[in-house]
């Protein structure tokens, strides 16, 4: 139990720190920002306390929303990716695999992970820039910032999940 708590703390400093200190700079066209920290939500295993999910979603969030100065917004999409976390995993995973699996493209095969990963990581940039935004005025805007930063994320993602073997 402690060494999983100081396993998922180390993950989550260095992922606030890359995003903080690396992340935050890169605009591609003024749009597309890569948000690499969406991968600590994707990655917690099946039957994972959805409490503690919630928690931990929702503490990455706070950090990151005091280094990027974007009060809550990081928080609010944060908590909603570690409240459906669960549910889109059972969707994703194969029907006879371990309890405790965990969400990696090692265990769950390449395209099913790649799947988890492009909706959560959609689903993350839409609520994230629709609240940044707060208008859909400019929705050409909205759209380029959703796919340029759901791309990028997902890159990051997929060269990390890579590494991670």
């Amino acid at each position: 139990m402690i060494f999983d708590v100081l396993r998922r703390l180390t993950v989550m400093i260095v992922l606030c720190l890359a995003q903080a200190l690396v992340f935050n700079r890169i605009q591609l066209f003024h749009c597309a920002t890569p948000l690499l920290y969406a991968y600590f939500a994707i990655i917690f295993p099946r039957n994972y306390p959805k409490w503690a999910i919630l928690l931990w979603c929702f503490s990455i969030g706070v950090v990151i929303d005091a280094f990027s100065n974007t009060p809550g917004l990081a928080a609010a999409s944060m908590t909603l990716l570690g409240a459906l976390q669960p549910y889109l995993l059972e969707l994703f995973l194969p029907r006879d695999v371990d309890d405790h699996v965990k969400a990696s493209a090692h265990a769950m095969g390449v395209g099913n992970f790649m799947s988890l990963a492009s909706v959560m990581v959609i689903i993350y940039c839409v609520v994230f820039f629709s609240i940044e935004l707060l208008s859909f005025f400019n929705w050409l805007y909205w759209l380029a910032c959703v796919v340029g930063s759901a791309l990028l994320t997902l890159a990051l993602i997929f060269t990390l999940e890579n590494l991670r073997k």
